[in-house]
């Protein structure tokens, strides 16, 4: 579902920053970190998290221009309802920003893909904060 020049030289920024493989190790180190984090991981209700990362990968690569198996298996991305049912607070938003920026760093792209996926995950980051009121998890605040 990509498209390339008539050369065979990459056309979207999904085939620019390497297709299918780049997004999976993205989305592989993007959530090792979510893995461990005391405040991302409580929001992940699946003991495996390979069913997010599936979700996730298939959305950046359908958004950036790869294939539409997301919307094909899941609909619209209907981002806020999606996340409404979790706090996104300042805080998540800063512990999902430090393990994304390690993982675009782990692709070592150019530096204008590299800003334009950064640029992209921040503005998403902030628009997805749904609550300054961090959650009660387990009897206690997180």
């Amino acid at each position: 579902m990509t498209s390339s020049a008539a050369d065979g030289s990459p056309t979207t920024f999904y085939e620019l920053v390497g297709g299918h493989d780049a997004f999976a190790k993205l989305i592989k180190r993007f959530y090792q970190g979510v893995a461990t984090d005391p405040v991302l991981r409580p929001m992940y209700p699946e003991e495996d998290l390979g069913p997010a990362e599936d979700r996730f990968r298939m959305f950046l690569e359908q958004y950036w221009g790869g294939p539409t198996t997301y919307s094909e298996q899941r609909g619209h991305p209907r981002l806020r309802m999606r996340h409404a049912p979790f706090p996104v607070t300042p805080q998540a938003r800063d512990h999902w920003l430090t393990h994304m920026r390690d993982a675009i760093d782990s692709l070592e792209l150019a530096p204008e893909l590299d800003h334009e996926l950064w640029s992209y995950m921040e503005r998403v980051a902030h628009f997805l904060i749904n609550t300054d009121v961090p959650p009660v998890q387990k009897g206690f605040q997180l």
